[in-house]
């Protein structure tokens, strides 16, 4: 569950669609979270085997401020700074920090760049009247794992988003 209310997000459906981006971006399912995704680095683990790397997960635990890891993120040698349950990566982080004056990268501010994110995306009407598949649709570029995206990454089917926001409690028209 995110850390902002639903009174706070403008509604449950808003907080349903953030628990699907977090199981989307596969951080709320880490077998190594410890925090529900929010101290997830890419991925969650060192996806590099037999590197001679410790393959220790990739969580953190201070929240003063985004990790800034940059770590490699398959056998391409392609790097990432994405963190937290919904991947920020830090270059977006700074702006998204000084925008909405936010204080550290503590669950809840997470939280709020997520849905600023939505918001810049035009989605959040579509996601509070039940538009989901339409509101997927528009936070595709953020996103990596959302269909159509095209970042080369694996992306889910919108049918199995549409299932997982309406068990995290959200409502379809």
């Amino acid at each position: 569950m995110p850390r902002i209310t639903a009174a706070q997000a403008g509604g449950a459906n808003l907080c349903a669609f953030l628990d699907m981006l977090a199981w989307s971006e596969g951080t709320s399912t880490s077998r190594y979270t410890k925090n529900d995704g929010y101290d997830v680095i890419v991925q969650g683990i060192d996806l590099t085997p037999n590197d001679g790397v410790d393959d220790a997960p990739d969580i953190f635990t201070d929240y003063s401020d985004h990790p800034g890891n940059m770590i490699v993120v398959n056998r391409k040698g392609l790097k990432s700074s994405a963190a937290g349950r919904y991947q920020l990566l830090l270059r977006f982080w700074k702006v998204y920090k000084s925008l909405l004056n936010l204080k550290d990268f503590s669950p809840l501010s997470q939280d709020l760049v997520a849905i600023r994110q939505i918001k810049e995306r035009r989605a959040l009407d579509d996601i509070h009247a039940g538009r989901i598949v339409t509101g997927i649709g528009k936070c595709s570029g953020i996103w990596a794992s959302l269909p159509g995206a095209g970042y080369g990454q694996r992306e889910h089917k919108a049918e199995d988003l549409v299932a997982h926001f309406i068990a995290a409690g959200g409502v379809m028209v």
